[in-house]
């Protein structure tokens, strides 16, 4: 049989910058490559692998589950699915109470661009500069970043793009056609920028008083990445609409749109022919009651000041500004980032890009100490 990178190379559609590993198998917050070399894995799959790899609480829940019935469309009432449906609505803010359920962040986006108009009748959103909310073209529409949307322009008209943590811009922006905000209240792919609690706030006010469907997307930071549950308890906003992913199912595709009830909907408006089936919504059940039971927020938190401050007593003369909230850390470099990315992966560690010169770190949160003291003497060796 062909090597199964030139199968891969050879046969898929080349949308992804590959690197030279191949990956087969995972345990908690490491991966081995088919030669058997382990890696310390700081990308967690983009964010999801929040509980470790193949977590035997959520491999044992996919068994049962797949034993039982693997799909079943929402056409129909399933035991599992309102078991889900229950326990989201019981970890996000009391004033959230329905959930629509998905594949992927892009498609909670889309949800919730479509919720937002049907609920206004309005058409138009303002966002953020360096915003990402995925590639499908709603949610392409909504983020900044040119090199993902100039070769699919045109896009969804009415969508704007201001300063992030920038009131002012924002308000200038509101008119009787905006429909919604959509926010990340810590930036990702926008590289770790983390939003003002006073910006926040005001946002808040002002979709209430002007009648905007506030729109905040927790797909990367959502389910303990950053110390809370959800991003947005560290400032205490809730939002209309609160869109969630990544982690939520401990590695098996899904999407969650959580709303509250002025969010209004009919029969026909939106569907998914896979969202909410079963295996998903056991391996989310499986995840988050992991989260729970193992404090893995509360864990988040102490192992992110940890790595934060170790990387702080360190005096790196190409680091600009280190930055993070819990175990979602981005590390500004004055250079760019992909030679050391690459230097660190030649010495078993694994980190993400935040855009050209920034060194982004999502490991699982189950992700030990030991570990941890690696990656930052890995992050001593190759920065100068």
């Amino acid at each position: 049989m062909m090597e199964i990178s030139a199968l891969e190379d050879m046969i898929e559609i080349g949308v992804y910058p590959k690197r030279d590993i191949t990956l087969v198998k995972g345990k908690n917050a490491s991966v081995w490559d088919i030669n058997g070399k382990e890696y310390i894995d700081c990308i967690a799959g983009v964010g999801v692998a929040s509980v470790g790899h193949c977590n035997e609480y959520v491999i044992k829940a996919i068994n049962e589950q797949a034993n039982k019935l693997i799909t079943c469309p929402g056409i129909f009432h399933n035991d599992t699915r309102a078991l889900i449906l229950k326990k989201l609505i019981d970890i996000t803010p009391e004033s959230l109470t329905n959930v629509f359920l998905c594949n992927s962040g892009t498609e909670s986006i889309e949800a919730a661009i479509k919720f937002a108009r049907f609920t206004t009748k309005k058409t138009d959103f303002i966002c953020a500069v360096r915003g990402f909310h995925g590639r499908t073209m709603g949610a392409l529409s909504a983020t900044h970043k040119k090199t993902y949307r100039e070769d699919f322009e045109p896009l969804i008209p009415g969508f704007c793009h201001v300063p992030y943590n920038n009131f002012e811009k924002v308000e200038e922006k509101a008119t009787g056609a905006t429909a919604g905000i959509i926010l990340e209240v810590v930036q990702g792919e926008g590289g770790i920028r983390i939003a003002d609690k006073e910006f926040l706030k005001k946002i808040r006010k002002l979709c209430t008083e002007k009648g905007i469907i506030l729109i905040i997307d927790e797909v990367q930071t959502g389910f303990c990445r950053t110390g809370k549950m959800f991003a947005i308890e560290h400032f205490d906003i809730v939002p209309d609409i609160l869109c969630l992913a990544k982690a939520i199912a401990g590695g098996f595709p899904m999407g969650a749109v959580i709303c509250s009830a002025s969010i209004k909907l009919a029969i026909g408006k939106h569907g998914s022919t896979i969202g909410g089936n079963p295996l998903a919504c056991a391996a989310a059940i499986a995840a988050i009651d992991f989260m729970e039971n193992n404090k893995l927020a509360e864990k988040a938190a102490e192992k992110g000041e940890y790595f934060i401050d170790s990387l702080r007593k360190h005096t790196f003369k190409s680091v600009r500004e280190i930055r993070g909230l819990g175990l979602m850390i981005g590390i500004e470099l004055k250079e760019k980032s992909k030679p050391f990315i690459d230097s660190m992966m030649e010495k078993g560690v694994l980190v993400l890009p935040a855009g050209p010169n920034i060194i982004r770190l999502l490991p699982p949160l189950t992700i030990e100490y030991q570990q941890i003291d690696k990656v930052v003497e890995t992050l001593k060796e190759v920065l100068p």
